[in-house]
């Protein structure tokens, strides 16, 4: 049977769960055709999602054989279009899509989440590089295992390479001092340390970079939207009330700067017992979900409060790394495939990318 219209029809049915159309209305299908008795099809999303083209591959190898095809064969990939930005920084030149990651406060896993979804996008396909913003706080070597004393290689007078760790490119103000050593700088001392960052790591050619963001919404933060030229932001809370209150200001943070937020991820969502598998929602329920509908969002994806992230982390070995087949590295995962598919709507919706200004009160 060489009825290509029936096959398209068939093939129609499948809706991707990312973003929720057809492969053919979304312009995934790149070429469908006959090859002597063999249909060949050619399919190129538009973000990663390495981790499904097995199960992708059998859905649709069904639909076909349902329509009466016999031989089948399809090419899977990925291709990632950057954000068309109106600002530009020089060592940015490379990087398609530029994710701030949030937090209103600390302690809600922020960083943990950071890395692990950096590793996440590497694992689905993507060129990563992770930022590590928080000044005061970095955490990013640790958790990607960079030994202490590691410095970035020097690349000119005024420019230095990102530090490879895990498959991501990675900076930290860590790399650049001794460890453990507190940085008592005021503000505008900590701001000036983010924008030398920003503007003398000279970025590979990368798919996403995810900034580490400080918690709150001061000086760094404001310094970050005005030099780093951000495709969009996500906001990590947990679900008790006062950790969404500050989610709040984080989000109303980002819109005051005209940076989109993409939606929110909850952390610490529910605890399951590793004894009896009793579920307890500790922090409480349907916070996430509550604030990102409270700001026309969207809740991107649940993570469980599980000993395993933290010890993972805190040994460098950050949980999509250590059990990259298990249940959380799958959440991480399908959170990943949900930012590479709203980063790509996002481009889809606008011709450029967000206007940045700061406005002083």
């Amino acid at each position: 049977m060489n009825d290509l219209t029936a096959v398209k029809t068939a093939l129609s049915q499948y809706q991707d769960p990312y973003l929720a159309t057809d492969l053919f209305s979304a312009d995934i299908v790149k070429s469908i055709g006959w090859e002597k008795e063999e249909l060949k099809l050619e399919l190129v999303f538009p973000y990663p999602n390495q981790g499904e083209v097995s199960q992708l591959h059998e859905t649709l190898k069904q639909l076909v054989m349902d329509a009466g095809v016999s031989n089948f064969t399809v090419n899977i990939s990925h291709q990632i279009i950057g954000a068309k930005q109106k600002a530009q920084v020089e060592s940015l030149t490379n990087v398609k899509n530029i994710v701030a990651v949030s937090s209103g406060k600390g302690g809600v896993g922020k960083s943990t989440t950071s890395v692990n979804l950096a590793l996440a996008l590497v694992a689905e396909g993507a060129s990563v590089g992770i930022l590590d913003a928080d000044i005061y706080g970095p955490s990013q070597g640790m958790m990607l295992s960079v030994a202490p004393g590691t410095h970035p290689q020097p690349l000119g007078e005024d420019k230095m390479l990102p530090i490879m760790a895990h498959g991501i490119q990675s900076m930290s103000i860590a790399y650049m001092i001794d460890d453990g050593t507190a940085m008592v700088w005021r503000g505008p001392m900590a701001s000036g340390a983010i924008a030398q960052m920003v503007n003398q790591t000279q970025w590979g050619e990368l798919d996403y970079l995810i900034i580490d963001m400080p918690p709150g919404t001061g000086d760094i933060q404001l310094t970050l939207s005005q030099k780093v030229p951000m495709t969009a932001s996500v906001v990590v809370t947990t679900p008790q009330d006062i950790a969404l209150l500050d989610a709040k200001r984080g989000i109303e943070m980002f819109r005051k700067v005209d940076i989109p937020v993409l939606g929110v991820i909850e952390n610490m969502s529910v605890h399951v017992c590793s004894n009896c598998g009793h579920q307890e929602h500790i922090f409480g329920a349907g916070g996430g979900e509550r604030i990102a509908n409270d700001y026309q969002s969207e809740l991107l994806g649940e993570l469980p409060l599980d000993i395993a992230i933290r010890t993972q982390a805190d040994s460098g070995e950050p949980s999509v790394l250590s059990d990259p087949e298990g249940a959380i590295a799958e959440r991480y995962r399908g959170i990943a495939r949900k930012l590479g598919a709203r980063l790509h709507q996002l481009a889809q919706s606008s011709k450029a990318g967000p206007v940045l200004s700061i406005v002083d009160d």
